[in-house]
């Protein structure tokens, strides 16, 4: 029997063609509440930004440590006691959310508190 060849063009092809990292937005009533941050150009005559029609959302992943990573589960066992249950994505936009409205000063010193890690995955453990 003969080799098989792959067909690495067309595996090309396909990948070109593929919507990497983009989830369909959510329904209206699913938005949240709060004040977002509105791209460049969309605010109102009262400068307060508003959502143009349905948010694009963006899938993205990152390295965090592990007790920052404690924090949020932290943070969401005390919602669920406030009454009111939250996913890990919902504290980080609301964090994000607070970031926007520091002053330049502050924000500046909330990011110098916060050590640098290196990005990528972490290695692998030897078990």
């Amino acid at each position: 029997m003969g080799t098989r060849k792959s067909s690495v063009p067309a595996k090309r092809e396909r990948l070109a063609g593929a919507r990497k990292h983009i989830v369909p937005g959510r329904a209206e009533a699913e938005q949240p509440t709060t004040e977002t941050v509105a791209p460049a150009g969309v605010e109102s005559s009262s400068g307060v930004a508003k959502p143009a029609g349905k948010l694009k959302l963006v899938r993205d992943s990152f390295t965090i440590p592990s007790d920052e990573y404690a924090a949020l589960a932290a943070l969401k066992a005390r919602m669920l006691q406030l009454g009111r249950a939250s996913k890990k994505s919902e504290l980080i936009r609301a964090g994000i959310a607070a970031l926007v409205h520091m002053s330049d000063k502050a924000l500046k010193a909330a990011v110098e508190r916060v050590p640098s890690v290196k990005t990528g995955r972490p290695a692998k453990s030897k078990s």
